[in-house]
């Protein structure tokens, strides 16, 4: 069991963690939640006996082996590669297969008793290296590997040739190696990308150890942890249920210490009435002493506030930008011109739309909000941008564009030559930066201070088309609801990367899909995107799988070549069944094509309408009926998703019939 007794830790006059008491018990899954600067990580590192506490204690079994992965990089071997490095991630394991092959390499050369001692030594040490898991540790290191985004091409590169950003996902992948007893992470998704993030959550549903989390990824939170753990104010308090459960319980006992303070103050002010108006009457002096004995043993409660300060980000109204915001046709790009990182793909993005571009590392999603902003040139193909568009980008590199001795105003002013001190403060104060905080110079300030500052700093003028490549990265829950906010409301287009699942699900209405074989629309949210994706996944698995109870194959006959004056002949009843599948298939396409056509007409419909009812509200008529055509405006956003839904199952109909016919046609050749 993990014990924290009175546990009290300082830095200079800031007094991070205030005597906090709490025990973890074996096999329990905690999430450790607060805001930035709230002290969770000193608690790790506490734990890890990387810091001592100021005052009090904290520990764990001392038979148990402890697993710590840093959000920062922990020292390394420069020599070694990415699988070695992964590989030696239990040192007794490593030690013992360097003994073990000593031993093998010196048999040869010993006799007698001593060849006898060190076959017995090499027996025993095999035995105790089987049961550490080391004929294993290649196999699983690898798996960890494959499934944390790396390329096994990539495996026996040094590993000090890795970006910082992948040497911190290979030290998780080191940790998850050595099975420790006892897991502690810190901002384990801080460079996953989304598949990795949900491989790491079905990788941990089946750790069998006590896992401790760090994390401002809710996704994880809720999937893995069974108890939370706030760190607010210096104090800490433990929370049955994961993250989702934390936020209601929360709000619970904040209401039932209210209304337990309430009841407290009414007694204390009904007893105080009767001590004040008798305490002078000799006839009343006793009832009076009694009384204020009952005083004296009412003990007040402390009600600590649950609202916490977290930036309310406001997004300035932007222009009306054309329907079309983005086009590119037949895009292909490459960095060397011989590797490609996506060839022909065809992308559109309309006003309104919130799109997220997912899919592994590698398969281009920055480079593609890159070369839509323009920082790159398409190797092939054509990208068109709309009418009106106003467009902002902000990169991950954003912290390398500030200058590190300017202050909060001052980056933002250089940006903003145009605006009023006032305005610019307005504007800050927004982002979360208030009073003196706009004084402070970028070199110190935290993570998501610069994430909010860049954001702030993007934001001056009033964008209709935002592309955001990981906008949440070292932003801690509260901003990052807060930034979620703000996006559900915008009035532009979006395009973003990210790798926060719960972020994508709060704020984009359309899934870019990206793989190698090139990029698909779901017209949906990213829970529609994981449905359709579960059932195309569930249909190929179909297709592969042979047909249950099937009788015995009939063995395939010797393909003989036709007599010359056959060909024609096979060539002419090719050509009728091809004609013959084709319009069999034309027939079950035609209801589908009607349907793609309907709904494209109704959605051009419903889209002019939304024109004319925008119109109508600006122009303000004194008779014009506001309620009325607000209504039909939801009614037609409700319409318009219906639409797009018909549309999208219609258009998926429409393609697997198209690849069933040229499938049944090539059968006819081969």
């Amino acid at each position: 069991m993990i014990q924290f007794n009175n546990v009290s830790k300082s830095f200079g006059q800031q007094q991070v963690i205030i005597e906090a008491s709490f025990a973890v018990h074996d096999g329990e899954r905690v999430g450790i939640v607060g805001p930035n600067g709230a002290g969770k990580s000193t608690l790790f590192e506490m734990l890890a006996g990387n810091t001592t506490p100021d005052k009090g204690d904290c520990s764990y079994p001392s038979g148990q082996r402890l697993g710590y992965v840093r959000q920062q990089l922990h020292p390394f071997a420069q020599k070694a590669t990415l699988l070695e490095y992964t590989e030696n991630a239990v040192p007794e394991i490593r030690e013992m297969q360097q003994e073990i092959e000593q031993i093998e390499h010196e048999l040869d050369s010993l006799s007698g008793e001593d060849q006898s001692r060190a076959l017995k030594r090499l027996g025993n040490l095999q035995t105790e290296f089987e049961h550490l898991g080391g004929y294993a540790i290649k196999n699983r290191a690898e798996a960890i590997l494959s499934g944390l985004g790396f390329s096994v091409k990539r495996f026996h590169d040094l590993f000090s040739s890795f970006s910082g950003g992948w040497q911190i996902r290979a030290e998780l992948a080191r940790v998850l190696v050595a099975q420790p007893d006892i897991l502690l992470l810190d901002e384990p998704t801080n460079y996953l990308d989304v598949p990795a993030v949900e491989w790491l959550r079905d990788f941990l549903k089946n750790y069998a150890g006590t896992l401790l989390l760090i994390s401002h990824d809710r996704f994880l939170l809720n999937s893995l942890t069974s108890v939370t753990i706030e760190v607010m104010g210096g104090h800490t308090t433990r929370y049955n249920g994961n993250y989702a459960h934390y936020m209601q319980e929360r709000e619970a006992r904040h209401d039932q210490l209210i209304a337990q303070k309430r009841n407290i103050d009414r007694k204390k002010e009904q007893l105080e009435r009767f001590i004040d108006r008798f305490k002078g009457k000799a006839t009343k002096a006793s009832q009076a002493q009694s009384k204020q004995k009952q005083l004296d043993r009412l003990e007040d409660i402390e009600v600590r506030s649950i609202t916490i300060k977290g930036p309310r980000i406001r997004l300035p109204k932007p222009p009306r930008s054309g329907q079309e915001v983005v086009r590119l046709e037949q895009a292909s790009f490459s960095y060397d011109g011989k590797n490609p990182v996506f060839t022909q793909i065809d992308l559109r993005l309309e006003r309104g739309d919130r799109a997220a571009l997912v899919g592994l590392n590698g398969m281009g999603k920055t480079t593609l909000l890159r070369l839509i902003a323009g920082h790159l040139t398409l190797t092939e193909g054509k990208v068109s941008i709309g009418h009106g568009v106003e467009m902002g980008y902000q990169s991950q590199d954003y912290a390398d564009t500030m200058d590190p001795e300017r202050t909060v105003f001052e980056t933002v002013k250089t940006y903003a030559s145009d605006r009023t001190e006032g305005e610019i403060r307005q504007l800050l104060g927004g982002f979360g930066f208030h009073g003196d905080d706009i004084e402070k110079r970028v070199l110190v300030l935290s993570g998501g201070e610069k994430v909010r500052l860049a954001l702030a700093r993007l934001l001056l003028r009033p964008l209709n088309f935002l592309l955001l490549d990981e906008p949440t990265t070292h932003l801690d829950i509260y901003a990052r609801e807060a930034l979620e906010e703000a996006l559900q409301t915008y009035e532009g287009t979006l395009c973003l990367v990210s790798h926060d699942i719960e972020f994508v699900k709060a704020v984009a209405n359309t899934i870019f899909y990206l793989t190698p074989d090139g990029i698909t629309r779901y017209f949906g949210n990213y829970e529609y995107f994981r449905q359709k994706l579960a059932e195309e996944q569930a249909l190929k698995e179909e297709a592969a799988a042979p047909a249950e109870n099937a009788a015995a194959p009939v063995p395939t006959p010797t393909k003989q070549v036709p007599a010359e004056s056959n060909v024609a002949v096979n060539r002419k009843q090719r050509k009728r069944e091809e004609a013959m599948i084709r319009n069999e298939i034309s027939k079950l396409k035609k209801p589908q094509e009607a349907i793609v056509l309907e709904t494209e007409a109704t959605m051009e419909a419903l889209d002019q309408e939304q024109e004319e009812i925008y119109a109508a509200l600006a122009e303000a008529k004194p008779d014009t009926d506001f309620a009325a055509l607000n209504r039909r405006l939801i009614e037609i956003k409700k319409e318009m998703d219906h639409e797009a839904t018909r549309w999208e199952e219609a258009a998926d109909k429409l393609e697997r019939l198209s690849a069933e016919c040229e499938a049944r046609i090539a059968e006819l050749f081969f």
